[in-house]
């Protein structure tokens, strides 16, 4: 199959350090070529993915900016509309990205990487012949509203994590500093155990998360002599710290719609504590490759008993469980399934009026192609 991927231009793909998405993204690429498909990736012209890149931003708009990936969607749509080969599916991973997709006839996937919000559902309900992926059942089940044709976990390639001993005898924390993501309680859990905790992360440049550090962690930094401060991190350091760290803390005070730094600390053989919210209970196997938790006595108690897990073990699991290669295998299912009902929609006659844009600067004239899902039938939505 030919496989158009789009990604965002607020980072690039993969990100040179703080990016879920745009990692993601940049896996499946790989994967997908692996599996001997054929795929572009609409990212920023400073990305490093496998496969063919194209781009409309030199470099990463940052901080995001909602204009931005509308002119970055546009750019991408319009490529794909243009291209005489054409594509048999189109997987988008941001929401500016739907209203573009009458471009073009072939299958629309658009994978949900964020949690609930109200106007993005309402959003996405107005697109029923897109095929929605969530990325874990609980971000599923927080917006019963939305049909989506599959539930996909994240992966990675394992052969980028290398197996770390844990010996460095700290504790770690990965992530942004922000509310939701609670580094402070990890700080506290990690003194209340009397172990050493390395944070890597910062604040993102808006005012919640600014106010939380000045409130929650500037005073906890000051004059501490059991914490580190490693700023945030691209892959290699990141994997090092991870690799060496006794445990990952994840204290969610959210949703966590998935948490890929879950998996990344469990494909090095590092058990991650984590507060029993959002996907954490679906990612973490008790007793195996972490501790499901409810507070920062439970955690603290935890490690306590990071002896229990044994960290090749872990790492063996995690490697069945979250590698590239399955979450690649999953997404061109659902590819086939799409493209194969698209096939039967034009051998069944169903058109609808298309619009492209013949070239840059004219006028949109109108194409009829056939379509699948123009029914906008339960199962497509």
């Amino acid at each position: 199959m030919r496989i158009a991927l789009i990604s965002t231009c607020a980072l690039s793909t993969p990100p040179k350090k703080y990016g879920g998405t745009e990692l993601v993204v940049a896996e499946l690429a790989k994967g997908l070529l692996g599996l001997g498909h054929e795929v572009t990736v609409f990212a920023t012209g400073d990305s490093g993915v496998f496969g063919d890149l194209r781009h409309h931003f030199a470099r990463p708009v940052w901080p995001p900016n909602e204009l931005a990936e509308c002119r970055h969607a546009g750019f991408a749509w319009k490529s794909i509309a243009h291209d005489l080969r054409g594509y048999d599916v189109i997987h988008a991973h941001h929401a500016t990205a739907l209203p573009f997709h009458f471009l073009s006839a072939q299958p629309t996937v658009l994978t949900v990487h964020h949690m609930r919000v109200d106007a993005l559902v309402q959003h996405y309900l107005s697109y029923p012949d897109v095929a929605l992926v969530a990325i874990s059942e609980r971000q599923a089940a927080l917006s019963p509203e939305l049909h989506f044709a599959r539930t996909i976990h994240h992966g990675l390639d394992p052969s980028l994590y290398a197996a770390g001993s844990g010996d460095g005898g700290y504790l770690a924390f990965l992530g942004r500093f922000a509310p939701e993501k609670a580094p402070h309680v990890a700080i506290d859990a990690a003194r209340a155990a009397g172990m050493r905790l390395m944070l890597g992360g910062e604040a993102h440049p808006i005012p919640e998360s600014q106010r939380y550090f000045e409130c929650e962690l500037k005073p906890r930094f000051k004059d501490a002599q059991d914490l580190e401060w490693c700023g945030e991190l691209s892959h290699g350091p990141k994997v090092r710290l991870l690799g060496g760290a006794r445990a990952l803390l994840f204290p969610l005070d959210w949703e966590e719609p998935f948490g890929l730094v879950m998996i990344e600390a469990m494909l090095v053989g590092t058990p991650v504590i984590a507060f029993a919210r959002g996907s954490a209970p679906e990612v973490i196997e008790e007793g195996v490759t972490g501790y499901l938790v409810h507070n920062a006595e439970q955690m603290a108690e935890r490690i306590r008993q990071l002896d229990r897990i044994d960290r090749v073990r872990c790492r063996a699991r995690a490697q069945e469980r979250w590698g590239m290669d399955r979450m690649a295998r999953e997404y061109a299912g659902l590819y086939m399934q799409l493209r194969e009902r698209t096939g039967r929609a034009a051998r069944n006659g169903r058109v609808v009026p298309l619009m492209l844009p013949e070239r840059a600067g004219d006028a949109i004239t109108s194409r009829t192609r056939a379509v699948a899902g123009t029914d906008h039938g339960a199962k497509h939505r």
